[in-house]
């Protein structure tokens, strides 16, 4: 099965400090993947090298197109990036707080529009009509994600975990082909977590895309991942299904802080 994210030997040093070195992570088509490890393993920073907040210092970073075509990403500007068909979401959400949930969603499809500046300040039919269907395609995306009544509420008056939910369908409304979350269920309750489980099934069967996660939350990650990838200190010290993963003695002593038996 072809990949759309290959990263091979990615090595991103800050300084004389290695925050990654030489991990190497590939995602295919509607795979669920995870991204595990303790707090300072280097697993946002990995996010950011591939999303192009940071240039990594060495490394190939390739995604892979609906069409096919493969591209070296490394130094290409976040909005590059989105447009190829990756999005994602942050550790801390990073809504428009006193806009809309309608009106966030709308924001996330720019990267797909077509109406420049001129027709924006003209007005013509094509940008009238195509500022039509971001409405239509927006309410469509609340409502398969059950926030349709939340439309015309702004951000910052959801509870915490619908702001999260509406983090995630604004990504979404960027059409990628593959859907990055940063610690979705941080700080979420119980009831929520399950919530979101369901909501990331939900949009994997409706979008048929591809789902890198990091999180801490070990129930989430061994319920929702097809395979897992685990960083300590910056390198990869065990991938595997999470059967294997679950079951491995460097990520039981590395990460899960269980006694090892003799």
């Amino acid at each position: 099965m072809d990949d759309i994210l290959h990263i091979n030997d990615l090595t991103m040093d800050f300084g004389g400090l290695r925050a990654l070195d030489k991990v190497s992570i590939r995602v295919r088509p509607k795979e669920t993947v995870a991204l595990i490890g303790p707090n300072g393993a280097g697993k946002t920073t990995f996010f950011n090298c591939i999303t192009g907040i940071y240039t990594p210092t060495e490394g190939n970073i390739l995604f892979f197109t609906e069409s096919g075509s493969k591209h070296r990403i490394n130094g290409f500007k976040p909005n590059k990036i989105t447009e190829l068909g990756m999005a994602r979401t942050f550790q801390n959400i990073r809504l428009f707080a006193n806009m809309t949930c309608l009106e966030n969603v709308m924001i996330g499809q720019h990267c797909r529009t077509n109406s420049g500046v001129i027709g924006a300040i003209l007005r013509n039919k094509k940008t009238i009509s195509e500022e039509k269907q971001i409405i239509e395609n927006s309410y469509k995306f609340l409502e398969q994600v059950d926030m349709i009544e939340r439309a015309d509420m702004l951000a910052k008056h959801l509870p915490y975990g619908e702001q999260r939910r509406l983090e995630i369908v604004r990504a979404l409304a960027t059409k990628p082909r593959i859907l990055l979350l940063d610690e979705p269920a941080a700080g979420m309750n119980p009831q929520e977590t399950i919530e979101l489980v369901k909501l990331i099934e939900k949009i994997k069967q409706i979008y048929n895309i591809s789902v890198l996660i990091i999180e801490h939350d070990m129930k989430l990650v061994m319920q929702l991942s097809d395979y897992i990838f685990v960083l300590d200190y910056g390198r990869l010290i065990a991938n595997g299904t999470p059967e294997m993963i679950k079951n491995d003695q460097k990520v039981i002593k590395a990460y899960l802080g269980e006694e090892i038996d003799d």
